[in-house]
């Protein structure tokens, strides 16, 4: 029989307005990878970081290979061979990987004999080795701010197993990797299971758990539904018991009716943070009721091709034009007053701003308008009615409203908030980039099909995403992007999967 691991007993854990946990038992059993799915604001994230000792059940108890235990810090979990990669990884950027990994247990080494140090020759031999033996291919020597994303997410997981962790739990990993950095992560935890560590994977991503999981938790809305053989379960029953009714992954939609050009990009060129053209002459039109896609690899210019647009960085080359006009050079609020809309990849540092209320957000773009201000005063009576509108229409789910710090929400709650914020400005042009990251399936259809109605209502959508499902799910006209360039311009139904995909890969021929 199968050895029990960890338990949860009972489980509930309130926070103000919201119980986030609501008497909750499961098991999980050791070797396992077990995942644990839900909607947005379902209450997953908060489960598992008791088992790492963020947070304390107000009721209920944890036992930890059969003992019970009060897990009050991370530190206590670690000792209980207990690790956690969080959402949103927690490295020293200007420190090397070796220095990340081996930080709070650096191994010591004696000067002369009897001056302590730290031994980093020793520490980069002994990640090198780690790495190795796990096939988690690191430089102990790099440092972080130079890695991208999937090389961050290896360190984070080398951290856990330097400090023999047995128990290995994911907050939503592959949040932030792209298609072949998912595929390659997968095989990471499978070779984790086959090396006897118990993985606990937070996720809401059906296909990722049909693809490793061994059983499944479901919670919807604080409360658990089913623990599900994932073998013999099916991904539509998985995605009605997380949300409470059949969902639909297909968006319904009528043939485009394309106006007049909207958009008009001409001979682009973008300059990236280091001095490099990250984006290369790139030509483009967008009409009114189109959506234009534009599909790439992670790292091939998509950022700043779309912070050029929206006035985040300077072109270095080429012209822009909203309805003829040149808004190539003009500030972000010349583009808003200009009909720019822009929902931006990183949510945190470009999107929100996290220590505000969430009713402190939804004006942000528009506070100085007469609908917030009067006189050059604003209004902030205003405020309320407006955020308990948007956090109606859009499923916005906090523990006290509009008066929720934003920082406290959960990830896919403050991208709610910002699709929210940017579609009922109802400008001419809005600007997805990566709308869906972090969502749950039947957020990812409900922010598809309001692409959809934006398009139907007239306004001219650019969407750039990593997912391919969803460029060919949402998709008028495809653009692929490689190197920098556009190397494919082509009505949607006109290309396939395989062929975007050898597009992205600089195969093929330019448009």
């Amino acid at each position: 029989m199968p050895e029990v691991i960890a338990e949860f007993r009972h489980i509930t854990k309130r926070f103000p307005g919201i119980v986030a946990n609501d008497d909750v038992s499961l098991s999980v059993m050791k070797g396992e990878i077990f995942a644990v799915l839900g909607e947005n604001g379902a209450g997953k994230s908060t489960l598992v970081s008791m088992l790492f000792g963020m947070y304390e059940p107000d009721e209920g108890e944890i036992l930890v290979r059969g003992r019970k235990e009060r897990i009050s810090s991370p530190r206590y979990a670690t000792e209980l061979s207990i690790g956690m990669v969080h959402q949103h990884f927690r490295l020293v950027s200007n420190y090397t990987v070796a220095e990340n990994i081996v930080l709070g247990l650096e191994p010591q080494g004696k000067l002369f004999g009897f001056i302590p140090y730290v031994d980093m020759k020793k520490a980069n031999h002994d990640i090198a080795e780690l790495s190795e033996r796990y096939g988690l291919k690191v430089n102990p020597e790099d440092v972080i701010e130079d890695l991208n994303v999937a090389s961050r997410q290896r360190v984070e997981i080398l951290k856990m197993l330097y400090r023999e962790a047995e128990i290995l739990i994911f907050d939503e990993p592959t949040a932030v990797l792209t298609p072949q950095e998912i595929e390659a992560f997968l095989k990471i935890l499978q070779s984790l299971r086959e090396n006897g560590k118990t993985i606990i994977l937070i996720t809401h991503k059906l296909n990722e758990i049909k693809a490793v999981a061994d059983r499944c938790a479901i919670l919807n809305r604080g409360k658990l539904v089913a623990v599900l053989d994932v073998a013999s379960s099916s991904t539509d029953d998985m995605a009605r018991m997380m949300v409470g009714h059949e969902i639909s992954f297909t968006t319904e939609k009528k043939p485009a009716k394309f106006g007049d050009v909207v958009l008009e990009v001409e001979g682009l060129g973008v300059r990236n943070v280091a001095g490099y053209d990250a984006v290369k002459s790139v030509s483009f039109r967008i009409h009114a009721g189109e959506v234009f896609a534009v599909a790439g690899v992670s790292g091939n210019g998509q950022n700043e091709l779309a912070d050029s647009i929206a006035g985040l960085v300077r072109p270095s080359g080429g012209r822009i034009t909203i309805n003829g006009r040149d808004i190539t050079h003009s500030s972000v609020r010349e583009r808003i007053e200009a009909g720019v809309a822009y929902i931006p990849e990183d949510r945190h540092n470009v999107g929100l701003v996290l220590d505000f209320m969430l009713r402190d957000n939804f004006p942000l773009r528009q506070y100085y308008s007469p609908k917030f201000s009067r006189n050059g005063v604003i209004r902030e009576s205003e405020f309320d009615g407006y955020s308990r509108r948007l956090e109606g229409e859009y499923d916005i789910r906090s523990s006290q409203g509009g008066a929720t710090i934003t920082r406290s929400m959960s990830g896919g709650n403050q991208q709610k908030a910002i699709i929210a914020r940017e579609i009922d400005m109802q400008r001419p042009l809005i600007i997805f980039m990566q709308p869906t990251r972090g969502l749950d399936a039947g957020a990812v259809m409900n922010v598809h099909r309001q692409i959809i109605a934006e398009r139907d209502r007239g306004a001219a959508v650019l969407l750039i995403s990593l997912d391919l499902d969803e460029i060919l799910d949402c998709a008028d006209t495809i653009a692929v992007i490689y190197n920098g360039s556009i190397n494919k311009i082509a009505p949607a139904q006109e290309l396939t999967a395989d062929d975007i995909g050898l597009y992205m890969m600089g195969v093929g021929k330019t448009a």
